[in-house]
């Protein structure tokens, strides 16, 4: 069997706002994310992660925030369009583990659907999609609550 691996790593400051979008779900929050699309780490994460598997360079090559094409979009897009990328090269996801780091908003809850919401957009089961957070036990950036970060890594496998 034929196999890629990649990773990913995506970090976003909080801002203004009432809410965050983390793996195609809006949370509602204190704070939202300073970014050019919606901000969502755990899709950005993983795109670079697929991105990545097959050396097509990151998500901001593809989606340069330079480009106001891009400006506020649906990350669900980016994903949608690295999922296209790497089918149209006989690749497909094996499966994909997705760690989430932030004091706030907590995760746990909503997990499920952002397996469930990521997995549909990638046409793969919601058992190939792992969805986990932790703290940095107020440690750096994150435990300050100053934003949010996420990484991933992806196993594809030749269709």
């Amino acid at each position: 069997m034929n196999i890629r691996i990649g990773q990913g790593f995506d970090v976003h400051a909080f801002g203004d706002g009432d809410h965050v979008v983390i793996g195609g779900v809006r949370i509602p929050h204190e704070r939202g994310v300073v970014a050019h699309s919606d901000g969502d780490v755990a899709i950005h994460a993983l795109c670079d992660a697929m991105l990545g598997a097959l050396a097509l360079g990151d998500i901001g090559q593809h989606f340069p925030p330079s480009d106001m094409r891009w400006k506020g979009a649906n990350s669900r897009d980016f994903l949608r369009h690295c999922n296209d990328l790497i089918a149209q090269r006989g690749w497909g996801v094996g499966n994909a583990d997705i760690t989430i780091v932030c004091e706030r908003p907590k995760i746990g809850s909503y997990a499920e659907a952002m397996r469930e919401c990521m997995a549909a957009d990638m046409g793969v089961g919601i058992d190939a999609l792992s969805v986990k957070a932790t703290t940095s036990e107020k440690l750096g950036f994150t435990g300050r609550g100053e934003g949010i970060a996420a990484q991933a890594v992806v196993l594809l496998v030749q269709r």
